[in-house]
């Protein structure tokens, strides 16, 4: 892998043509000169119009198995007016493409799909204006169709190419370029193949495990049995007997390298190092009590309308309810990877994570080095949903590699992945509301405990830095895991807040839709039992409190889509149907998901059939948002039915995939997917969505045939039965 490249040979191996100034070079390691602006305020940062017809594209965002690969060449190629096997992508490559900001929160399409589009339209006027000049015609009379100005009456047009010469756009990008009309588009909103699919399938897509880099070590960290220990002392005799292996310590960093992986491994089981003190404040049997009784930092309201604590206390009929959501995994079917190269000041590092330019900054602070002597590849790990193990490889890695001087290649272990990766934290939610004597919403309190997240914690805290007690640049913790916890209903004294903790006992960190499955769950479990209470069938309940047309729509199509039957009282017969529905964020996609279960008499609860429907706008790649509807689907029936990070007061003991189970193909229901397209609308993210009502839905449908409120995730077997017999439900 040659890193050593000059500017004038970096344009020569792209075809591209981009201009000469006016951006600052950018030194990256290895002595590599930046060749073209990475300034999101310009055209140039996005996209290059190369001299054999293509045109790269250039993507902060990524590719994390969301189909960004195909969606971004459509917008691309659309707006540009370029065929779509013209277009190259370039991805999370700190060098070459701009800081977008990380892959996550749905914005994906949203954020750094839209900003492309901005900068292809914006690129689009310029080739027109361009032309109008060449062709001797107003530009009004032109457009750009496969890679040409041409007339709109027909007519001989000029190439892109013949347009641009030796220079790129030199242009800011116009945020109010006018983009084209969706009644003319021919490749948004259309199938496209996506271009990784053949390589995964057949097994020649280079993972970032499969990335080999000239004269890399392999390296291991070790890491004490309990957490937080401190490392007083390290034997390195004890692994004098495998070749080549060396010791990496710094404070309370320890980590083995050499030559053979396997070496690797066996120099970190064998090595002896003693390690005191640690420990947790509490082990997941007593989480809940802990949660509740942790001291409340803040309370904030978040939403507020009329008053709520009047209406509660005149009104005839009053329910509450308290669910919790556990600590969680990412659960990541490969285990986390990255190699770094760190010498003579300066660093290249290749992982999978969601956010290259934001942990460039911070592989860059703990290293104590400039940042533009640093530079990120992004290449594609196995899965990571918010952010798992993948930038902790990275820095354990980086450590290493400054300690020895050559490239060293860290993997973890399943035990690692499991047991290291930051978790997705803990909630508790409750609820009181209020009906009229009529069956009336009258009053509504939502009130949610969880982690404050914080400007002055790092961004997840890496392991690596503070065991070797480097710095870390700041960041925001956990995300925002009070989202979801309004009702997306029209309630006339409302109150929506939420106590935040300052501690909880597992580093935490972004797990897929952060706090708001479990607060969907809360909300739309809650709307079933006022459902109940009022004596009304729980779809036409909700439609009752929507007033958005488009939240109406969903709820309305994925009734028919499922075709449901009107009912008030539970069946209690082993089989029964839920619904769930969220506009994600308060503003953002509408989904609403209908379900039906059965619950054998041992307790276990198989998910048979569902139906969802999804609006997120204007919709790109259909199949790319079908796919990312049924993911999220999946995995959070799992996370619903399985998962839970279980933990001792000294570390995780749920380390493995029999002691953290998650959903298996046998237990794939039958998904029937709506996807509403509004072309004219902005596109909203797909990635998150549809997993904020499932976990509802799947309760609300348990409900339905046990007569049993499930508030408690995971919902396993045992779980259930216990339920059933404190209950005295029998069936089957």
């Amino acid at each position: 892998m040659n890193m050593h490249t000059s500017r004038r040979n970096f344009l020569k191996s792209t075809g591209a043509l981009f201009i000469a100034i006016p951006f600052a070079s950018h030194v990256t390691a290895q002595g590599r000169v930046a060749a073209k602006t990475v300034d999101p305020a310009q055209v140039d940062a996005y996209l290059a119009l190369n001299a054999d017809g293509t045109a790269t594209i250039y993507s902060g965002k990524v590719d994390l198995g969301t189909g960004l690969r195909a969606a971004f060449p459509q917008i691309a190629a659309e707006e540009l007016g370029l065929q779509i096997d013209k277009i190259k992508l370039i991805e999370g490559d700190t060098l070459l493409t701009p800081d977008q900001g990380p892959t996550s929160g749905s914005n994906g399409i949203p954020k750094g799909g839209m900003q492309l589009r901005q900068a292809a339209a914006t690129a689009r006027q310029a080739l027109i204006k361009l032309a109008s000049e060449k062709l001797g015609k107003p530009a009004s009379e032109l457009d750009a169709i496969n890679g040409e100005v041409r007339p709109k009456a027909g007519g001989a047009g000029v190439s892109f190419a013949s347009l641009v010469t030796d220079k790129g756009f030199e242009l800011k990008l116009d945020t109010k370029a006018p983009v084209r009309d969706p009644k003319t588009h021919k490749i948004v909103g259309k199938h496209v193949p996506r271009p990784d699919i053949p390589a995964k399938a057949t097994g020649r897509f280079v993972y970032m495990h499969d990335l080999e880099v000239p004269g890399m070590l392999h390296g291991r960290t070790i890491r004490p049995a309990v957490i937080g220990a401190e490392l007083v002392s390290v034997d390195e005799s004890s692994i004098a007997s495998i070749p080549g292996a060396q010791v990496v310590r710094m404070k309370n960093f320890l980590g083995v390298v050499a030559p053979d992986e396997w070496d690797a491994v066996r120099a970190a089981k064998m090595l002896k190092a003693e390690w005191k003190g640690g420990g947790l404040p509490t082990d997941s049997a007593g989480l809940r009590d802990y949660v509740k009784a942790q001291k409340v930092s803040e309370t904030e309201a978040l939403d507020k309308a009329g008053d709520f604590a009047s209406a509660y206390a005149s009104a005839p009929k009053k329910l509450s309810g308290e669910f919790y959501w556990p600590v969680q995994s990412h659960a990541s079917m490969g285990p986390s990877c990255a190699i770094a190269d760190v010498k003579d000041g300066e660093a290249t590092i290749w992982c999978s994570s969601q956010g290259t330019h934001r942990y460039a900054k911070h592989f860059a602070t703990m290293l104590n080095m400039p940042p533009n002597k640093l530079r990120v590849h992004y290449l594609d790990g196995a899965g990571c949903y918010g952010m798992n193990g993948h930038e902790d490889a990275a820095a354990d890695a980086a450590f290493m590699s400054k300690a020895v001087g050559k490239p060293v290649r860290v993997q973890w272990s399943r035990e690692d992945e499991h047991a290291l990766d930051p978790k997705g934290p803990a909630q508790v939610i409750t609820q009181e509301a209020a009906l009229s004597a009529d069956g009336k919403i009258v009053a509504w309190h939502t009130t949610m405990r969880c982690p404050k997240p914080t400007a002055n914690l790092p961004t997840i805290p890496l392991l690596a830095p503070v065991e070797a007690d480097a710095k870390q640049a700041k960041g925001i913790a956990t995300g925002s895991l009070s989202s979801g916890g309004k009702p997306p209903y029209d309630v006339p004294n409302l109150l929506v807040e939420v106590h935040w903790l300052e501690d909880t006992p597992l580093r935490p960190s972004h797990l897929r839709a952060p706090g708001k499955i479990g607060n969907c769950l809360a909300v739309e479990t809650f709307m079933d039992e006022l459902a109940l209470a009022a004596g009304k069938d729980p779809v036409e309940f909700r439609l009752a409190y929507m007033s958005d047309p488009r939240g109406r729509e969903a709820v309305e199509r994925v009734a028919k889509l499922f075709n449901w039957d009107k009912r008030v009282e539970p069946r209690r017969n082993g089989k029964g149907r839920g619904i769930g529905y969220t506009q994600y964020k308060g503003d953002e996609t509408y989904v609403a998901i209908a379900m039906e279960v059965d619950v054998s008499a041992d307790g276990r609860i198989r998910v048979t059939r569902v139906a969802a429907t999804h609006d997120c706008g204007q919709i790109i790649s259909p199949d790319g948002v079908r796919s990312q509807v049924e993911g999220c689907i999946l995995q959070t029936i799992g996370r619903t039915l399985y998962e839970e990070v279980k933990f001792d007061r000294n570390h995780v003991t749920s380390r493995d995939w029999a002691s953290y189970p998650i959903l298996t193909f046998p237990d794939v229901p039958e998904m029937k997917i709506e996807l509403i397209d509004r072309p004219n609308e902005p596109p909203r993210g797909a990635g998150e969505a549809a997993t904020a009502p499932v976990a509802a839905a799947l309760a609300n449908a348990v409900f339905d045939a046990t007569g049993i409120r499930l508030r408690t995730v995971p919902f396993t077997a045992a779980r259930v039965k216990s339920a059933m017999a404190e209950s005295g439900v029998k069936f089957g």
